[in-house]
């Protein structure tokens, strides 16, 4: 015999989304606005979006791909830079144009190589940013090359983000996609002002499901799988309702070529299937009443933004639900996530459609 459960929450946002450009923008937004009502927006293009005018036009482009009857807000960040200007930054902030303003280390992930060398240099622009309240979300990885890549994000805490926090105490920090003990240990352990968000790829998946039997680059992402035990302590911190952990999906589109090159783009497209995989993953810790907090409401929180009002629902059936595995972008299509387990769960109404 049949049998469904469903689940209605707000209407989710995500708090780290990667929207691309050009016709890329156009093939993977409606992936996002169809179940999230808001998403950070990263400002990694090339050339990266680094001012006012950047942003402006930028979110222009988004709201012109936007599908017809979508409703959705971009919420647009800046890439910061050793040049950026703390007057220019402002004017974005207090105009409600920008919500966050994005660090990469030089070299650390996709389109990173305009980031920050010298911290140093940035010093004025985050003093900035704690007078007027900005948050810093900050992609937390050390780059040289003599720290294995494994143990990056646990040196970048305490070799960058500790000493930024510390001299600049006032800051508004937002550790994205955490995929370590350390960091979850760590946003515990700092109550002011810390918060951090957890993708999917990383409460699913642990090193193992990327390398045992072959390597799967779909599964490649920075910052890379890690152990099983950080996958646990990232589960444990997303399904535990403590408000500082939110979800950020990281989704990360490549066309399907890139991803399966000799070496091969960095990033997992999460976003069409991300409701229906955290759902499964809230299901099996025993946590499905956390899930709500996690998805809609710690994140807006922290951001001092409402909740939204619009509701989505999730559906369970007695199959696994069916997902496309890619979606068309022209000559380039893209690869959509697959968890490598059957997921039960899929989004069957949002109040927005």
């Amino acid at each position: 015999m049949s049998m469904t459960q469903t689940l209605t929450l707000r209407r989710p946002d995500d708090w780290h989304l990667h929207l691309r450009d050009g016709a890329m923008l156009e093939a993977v937004l409606p992936e996002t606005t169809r179940h999230f009502a808001r998403a950070i927006v990263m400002p990694n293009l090339v050339p990266p979006v680094v001012t006012m005018a950047d942003a402006t036009s930028y979110k222009a482009r988004i709201l012109a791909a936007m599908p017809e009857g979508a409703r959705f807000t971009p919420l647009m960040t800046l890439y910061l830079t050793e040049n950026t200007d703390p007057d220019d930054l402002t004017r974005a902030y207090a105009s409600g144009l920008i919500s966050a303003v994005k660090l990469y280390p030089a070299g650390a992930t996709t389109n990173s190589a305009s980031g920050v060398a010298d911290f140093d240099k940035v010093r004025a622009v985050l003093e900035r940013m704690a007078e007027i309240g900005c948050p810093l979300c900050v992609h937390g990885e050390v780059t040289d090359r003599e720290i294995d890549i494994f143990d990056r994000e646990a040196v970048f805490i305490d070799r960058v983000l500790d000493p930024i926090r510390k001299s600049t105490p006032e800051l508004k920090v937002v550790m994205e996609h955490i995929t370590t003990k350390n960091g979850a240990d760590y946003v515990k352990a700092n109550a002011e002002r810390l918060g951090a968000t957890i993708t999917v790829q990383h409460l699913m998946l642990d090193r193992n499901d990327m390398l045992v039997g072959g390597m799967r680059p779909h599964y490649y992402c920075l910052p890379i799988l890690k152990r099983r035990e950080h996958r646990e302590a990232l589960l444990a911190a997303a399904t535990s309702g403590d408000a500082r952990f939110f979800l950020g999906t990281d989704s990360a589109p490549h066309p399907s070529h890139a991803k399966e090159a000799e070496c091969c783009a960095a990033g997992c497209f999460t976003a069409p299937v991300a409701l229906a995989c955290l759902a499964h993953s809230f299901e099996e810790a025993g946590a499905l009443d956390k899930l709500e907090g996690f998805t809609s409401l710690h994140g807006p929180a922290f951001y001092g933004l409402p909740a939204n009002e619009e509701t989505i629902t999730l559906t369970k059936s007695d199959t696994p639900a069916h997902f496309p595995k890619q979606i068309p972008n022209g000559d380039d299509p893209i690869t959509v996530f697959d968890p490598g387990t059957p997921v039960f769960w899929a989004v069957s109404n949002s109040s927005s459609l």
